[in-house]
C-alpha cells in the first residue's frame, strides 16, 4: 500500500488547520509555521489535485465544496490512525490481541497443549494461533510471536528463555529384558536390538555420556547401533519398546512417564544419550514485546519450572 510522503502529509495538515482556524495567520500559529509557508503548501496541494480547495478574499477564507469533502475524508483517516495507534499501544499494556505460537508436535501434544489451554482460560481476550510441527520454523519470516525449541540452540539472533533442562535416556520393557538381559556397559548395546531414531543428528551412532560425580570431565563412549526398526517418529519407537521390540533412546519428557508407570525400565541408568540439553521459549529480538507475549512467557515458564514429567504419576 502506498503511503503519503511527508510533504503531502504537511499539505493535508495545513488544510485541516485552515478549516478550523479560518485564516492563514491563525493556522500558522497552531502549526508554528509562517503564513507564507502554509500558503505555498495549499497551492502545491491544489496543483497536485488539479482542483481549487480554498477561496481567498481580503476579508475571509473559506473552503470550496471539494475542499470541504477532502477535509471530511482526511478527518476520518486521522481518526482511524489515532484509533489504530491507541489499539497498538493497548497491546503493550493489556493482555489481549493475537498470539501466534510454534510448538513441537510430540512434546506439544503431551505436555504443552494443556498449558496452552490453561492460558486460554486465564486470558480470554487473547486469540491463540498454535502450530504443532517437528520442523524448525522461521520465527521471524513466518511471523510467529514465539516458539518452543528442544535441544541446544544455534546462534540465531532470537531471544531465548530457558524453561528447563532435558536429557535422553535408554529404556526397554521388562519383557524384552527377560529375553535379552540388560547391558552392563555401553559396549554391550552392540548385541542388542536398538530402535533407531533417524532424526538424531549422529544416527546411527549413539554417544553415551556418564557424568562424573566429583566434577571431572564426563566419560563418553560412542558406538554404531543396529536394530530391527528405525523411524523418524519417536512415538512409533516408544510403542515398539512398550511391546518389547527393543531398547529405545529418547528424551526424558517422552519416556519417564512409562518408566514411572512400570511399563518401561531404565537401561544403563547412569548414562545418557549425549549431553543434557535445554527446552527454550524463543522470540524475535527487539526491545518491545506485547503484554500477551509477556504473560504467556511467564505462564509457560512457571509450569515448566515444575518439570512435570519427573514426578511420579506424570502422564
Amino acid at each position: 500500500m502506498e503511503m503519503p510522503d511527508s510533504q503531502h502529509t504537511d499539505e493535508l495538515a495545513t488544510l485541516l488547520a485552515l478549516s478550523e482556524q479560518h485564516s492563514f495567520a491563525a493556522a500558522a500559529r497552531v502549526l508554528e509555521r509562517h503564513p507564507s509557508v502554509l500558503s505555498k503548501r495549499i497551492q502545491a496541494l491544489e496543483r497536485r489535485l488539479g482542483v481549487r480547495l480554498v477561496e481567498r478574499t481580503t476579508r475571509r477564507l473559506s473552503l470550496t465544496r471539494e475542499g470541504l469533502q477532502l477535509v471530511e475524508k482526511v478527518r476520518q483517516a486521522a481518526n482511524w490512525i489515532r484509533d489504530a495507534e491507541r489499539e497498538a499501544a493497548q497491546g503493550a499494556t493489556e493482555v489481549r490481541g493475537r498470539l501466534r505460537l510454534a510448538l513441537p508436535a510430540t512434546m506439544g501434544r503431551r505436555w504443552i497443549s494443556p498449558m496452552v489451554a490453561g492460558f486460554a482460560l486465564a486470558y480470554p481476550e487473547v486469540v491463540l494461533e498454535v502450530e504443532y510441527s517437528e520442523r524448525i520454523v522461521d520465527v521471524v519470516g513466518e511471523r510467529f510471536d514465539a516458539a518452543i525449541r528442544i535441544g541446544n540452540l544455534p546462534d540465531s539472533g532470537l531471544v531465548a528463555t530457558r524453561l528447563c533442562d532435558q536429557y535422553r535416556i535408554l529404556c526397554a520393557s521388562a519383557a524384552y529384558l527377560a529375553r535379552c538381559p540388560g547391558p552392563a556397559s555401553p559396549a554391550d548395546l552392540a548385541r542388542h536390538n536398538c530402535l533407531g531414531y533417524t532424526g538424531l543428528l549422529s544416527f546411527p551412532e549413539w554417544t553415551l555420556v556418564q557424568a562424573d560425580r566429583q566434577g571431572a570431565a564426563p566419560t563418553r563412549q560412542s558406538l554404531r547401533v543396529t536394530g530391527s526398526m528405525r523411524s523418524n517418529d519417536n512415538e512409533a519407537l516408544l510403542h515398539a519398546a512398550l511391546q518389547g521390540v527393543g531398547i529405545v533412546a529418547g528424551s526424558d519428557w517422552h519416556l519417564l512417564p512409562a518408566v514411572q508407570s512400570g511399563a518401561l525400565v531404565r537401561v544403563l541408568p547412569e548414562w545418557t544419550l549425549g549431553e543434557a540439553g535445554g527446552i527454550y521459549l524463543v522470540r524475535p529480538s527487539g526491545q518491545y514485546q506485547t503484554a500477551a507475549l509477556a504473560a504467556f512467557r511467564q505462564w509457560i515458564s512457571e509450569r515448566f519450572a515444575a518439570v512435570p514429567w519427573r514426578h511420579a504419576g506424570a502422564s
